[in-house]
């Protein structure tokens, strides 16, 4: 399959949600598209692989953008499938650009050569992770306090099996927005609410995390729910009903914890 190495000139890798939002959370849809533009010649999938959850994170952005609106929170959003750069692994990471995603061969990805990979590192990695240096900057230098919260769905049966979780609550080294999160879920009842479930650090996926939140010292976690708990306009509301207390209660106690202590120069560094 040829290579296609020129720079995108069609299209932008990033969208800004909701840019002058002012609250405290800055939210992070990295696999918020099945978009394949034809310049990589859908990398040789179907219409039923690209609709399919290998190539997007189905009902993430819909339930990103309800929580945009009520936290008043600038969402920033992949726009290309991670099919072609997974926005969520660093570069030298195998499965940022992966060959095989559960059943599904990617035949666009099998054979890319070097300078083919660099070129999708150039072409969508690095304006993504610049993009989202800059706002966190931009509010960092105006003194907004920044949490950074990412949005993801999983399929509930993955390799034929069904999953033991509904929502995961996914942290690195910081645990601090976590913590609370799964304290205000202790009791719940109507959802199975797991710690670094289905997916954990070990797995590669808290990059976002480390890079633009660890790396500054802002309070940061990842949420993962099941895809067909956000399937339609009705279930992503009440979805997001469900989290927006749970995600205030953690913000309120991670910011009456932050006042209390003194800033260390780690804790209020730039991007490493």
């Amino acid at each position: 399959m040829a290579e296609v190495s020129e720079e995108i000139k069609d299209f932008s890798v990033v969208d800004l949600i909701n840019p002058d939002a002012s609250g405290s959370v800055v939210l992070v849809c990295e696999h918020a598209s099945n978009f394949i533009p034809e310049k990589y010649k859908y990398l040789g999938l179907d219409a039923s692989a690209i609709q399919s959850h290998i190539a997007w994170d189905p009902g993430a952005l819909a339930l990103a953008k309800i929580l945009s609106h009520h936290l008043d929170a600038p969402l920033m959003a992949q726009t290309v499938s991670r099919l072609v750069y997974d926005c969520n692994r660093p570069g030298e990471a195998a499965n940022a650009i992966p060959a095989r995603s559960e059943i599904w061969d990617i035949p666009g990805n099998s054979e890319l050569s070097d300078a083919g990979r660099q070129a999708r590192i150039d072409d969508v990695y690095e304006p993504f992770r610049d993009a989202l240096d800059a706002l966190l900057q931009k509010r960092m230098d105006a003194g907004v306090p920044t949490n950074i919260v990412t949005i993801h769905s999983f399929t509930p049966i993955f390799h034929n099996k069904p999953r033991d979780v509904d929502v995961g609550i996914l942290h690195d080294e910081d645990t601090r927005l976590a913590d609370v999160l799964l304290q205000e879920s202790a009791n719940e009842t109507r959802f199975r609410v797991r710690r670094n479930q289905p997916y954990g650090p070990e797995d590669g996926v808290t990059h976002t995390l480390k890079v633009h939140g660890i790396a500054r010292g802002l309070p940061n976690v990842m949420l993962e729910i099941s895809n067909d708990l956000v399937a339609d306009e009705s279930a992503q509301t009440r979805m997001a009903d469900w989290l927006l207390p749970r995600i205030n209660a953690a913000l309120n106690v991670v910011s009456g914890a932050q006042e209390t202590m003194p800033l260390t120069r780690e804790m209020t560094g730039g991007h490493r």
